[in-house]
């Protein structure tokens, strides 16, 4: 909450309010749901005769509320918030998928003539 004549203060830690403040919060949550206990205990005691449910509504939650007031108020302090990550990962680059396979056609004209005859390696050999 912000102060009436007081600059806005921004945290930039990681580390917890002081002990004072957050006292402080647990008094005002608790006494602001007394005050909601209290003001449905009257509206029970000025609606009892005029609406009976909404009356047996407002006491039943002028019943409950002290507990749950209590359980806020003792809830403990917050939990440390995390410090902002100082590491920026880099961006990830898009991986290259294999290009499509190459099967050659024909043969190469090297391995043969394609006629019979035997290829320049293979001359003066006997072929049996």
């Amino acid at each position: 909450m912000r102060k009436l004549g007081r600059p806005e203060v921004v945290r930039i830690t990681g580390a917890r309010r002081g002990l004072a403040e957050d006292v402080r919060g647990r008094q005002r949550r608790y006494v602001f749901s007394m005050l909601v206990r209290t003001l449905s205990v009257v509206l029970t005691v000025v609606l009892w005769n005029v609406e009976r449910y909404v009356a047996i509504g407002t006491l039943i939650l002028g019943a409950l509320l002290p507990y749950v007031a209590v359980v806020i108020a003792n809830a403990g302090r917050e939990n440390v918030p995390s410090l902002p990550g100082t590491f920026v990962p880099a961006p990830t680059r898009p991986v290259l998928m294999p290009g499509p396979a190459v099967h050659p056609a024909e043969p190469s004209a090297e391995a043969g003539h394609g006629d019979g005859r035997p290829s320049s390696g293979d001359q003066g050999r006997d072929h049996n």
